[in-house]
C-alpha cells in the first residue's frame, strides 16, 4: 500500500514495554489496473493514492477513466506483485486492515536530502591526525588512488558529494498497532523521509510474532450519573425565569421613563414661576416710575 509518514511517538504494548513507533497514514488506496500473465507477462496490482500533485494531465485522466475513477486526483501510482490478481477489481478500495499487530513490514521511501556533504559526514571518515603539524587536515579525504598501479581512481570511490534524497528501504519493522477507522498503522522504528513524505508498505518475509501483545486501547468512559439535586433545570423553567427577568426589566425601564417625565414637568413649573415673578417685579417698577 501507499501511505504518508506523519511522525513519531511512543506506545506501550500489552506487556508494558515502551516502543518508539512511526505513525503512517496508510491509504485508502484504489485499484487502478490489473496486470495479467497473458497480456503483460507478469501478475501485479496497480494502486493509486493522492500524492503531492493535485492536477493530472490528460494521459493520467484517461488512465483513471478506464478504471472508473474519473475525477479523483490519484497522482501517485504503484504496482505491487500479487499471487491472485483476479481477487481484485478495478476501482476496489484497499484499506490498512490487512496489516495486523505483530506482523512485520518493509517500508520504502525517499530519504531526507542533506545537500553537499564531506567524506566525514557522508561516509564516516575519521579524518587526519590532529598532531605533528596537521593544522588544516582534520576532515580532509586524503589519498584517493594509487600511483603506478592501477594508475587511476576507481569508479564509485567514496568522496564528498550529494547526500540523501535517495530511495531507501527499511526491512522487518514490527506493526505495533493498527487503526483502520483512521487509516493509521504504528510501526516500531524509524522510517525514511520527512514528515508528510510518501512511503510504500509491503509485507515482510519475516514471519509474524505469535506472542506479541498489542497495546490495550482504553474504552470510552460514560459520564457519571447525576443526582436529582445536581440535575440541570428543565427547559420550561428556564424559559419561565427568562420571561420573568424580561418582564422585570421592562417594568424598570417604564418606571425610569415615568420618573424622567416627572422631573421634566417639575423643571417646567419652576421655570414658569420664575418668569411670572420677573414680570410682576417689572410691572411694579413701571408703576412707581409713573407716580
Amino acid at each position: 500500500m501507499i501511505g504518508r509518514k506523519l511522525g513519531m511517538m511512543r506506545l506501550y504494548d500489552g506487556g508494558g514495554h515502551v516502543r518508539a513507533v512511526t505513525v503512517i497514514e496508510l491509504g485508502p488506496n484504489r485499484v487502478t489496473q490489473l496486470r495479467t500473465l497473458e497480456r503483460d507477462g507478469y501478475e501485479a496490482v496497480q494502486v493509486g493514492y493522492s500524492g503531492n500533485r493535485k492536477r493530472l494531465n490528460r494521459p493520467q485522466r484517461g488512465h483513471l477513466r478506464e478504471a472508473g475513477l474519473e475525477g479523483q486526483a490519484l497522482s501517485l501510482l504503484r504496482e505491487f506483485p500479487a499471487d491472485a490478481p483476479s481477487d481484485h477489481a478495478t476501482g476496489d478500495v484497499v484499506s490498512c486492515d490487512q496489516f495486523e499487530p505483530g506482523q512485520y513490514v518493509d517500508v520504502s521511501g525517499v530519504s531526507k536530502g542533506r545537500g553537499f556533504a564531506g567524506g566525514v559526514k557522508r561516509w564516516g571518515f575519521h579524518g587526519g591526525p590532529k598532531t605533528h603539524g596537521q593544522s588544516d587536515r582534520h576532515r580532509a579525504p586524503g589519498s584517493i588512488g594509487a600511483g603506478t598501479t592501477p594508475g587511476k581512481v576507481w569508479k564509485g570511490q567514496k568522496m564528498a558529494g550529494h547526500m540523501g534524497a535517495r530511495n531507501t528501504s527499511v526491512l522487518n519493522l514490527l506493526v505495533v498497532q493498527s487503526d483502520p477507522i483512521r487509516n493509521l498503522i504504528f510501526v516500531e522504528g524509524s522510517v525514511p523521509g520527512p514528515n508528510k513524505g510518501l512511503v510504500t508498505v509491503t509485507p515482510a518475509r519475516k514471519p509474524a510474532r505469535s506472542d506479541f501483545e498489542p497495546p490495550e486501547l482504553p474504552e470510552p468512559l460514560e459520564p457519571p450519573a447525576m443526582e436529582a439535586d445536581e440535575r440541570e433545570p428543565e427547559p420550561e423553567e428556564t424559559v419561565a425565569v427568562e420571561d420573568e427577568s424580561a418582564e422585570a426589566a421592562v417594568e424598570d425601564e417604564a418606571a425610569e421613563a415615568a420618573a424622567s417625565e416627572d422631573e421634566a414637568i417639575e423643571d417646567d413649573a419652576v421655570e414658569t414661576t420664575a418668569e411670572d415673578e420677573a414680570e410682576t417685579a417689572e410691572a411694579s417698577e413701571g408703576e412707581e416710575e409713573q407716580e
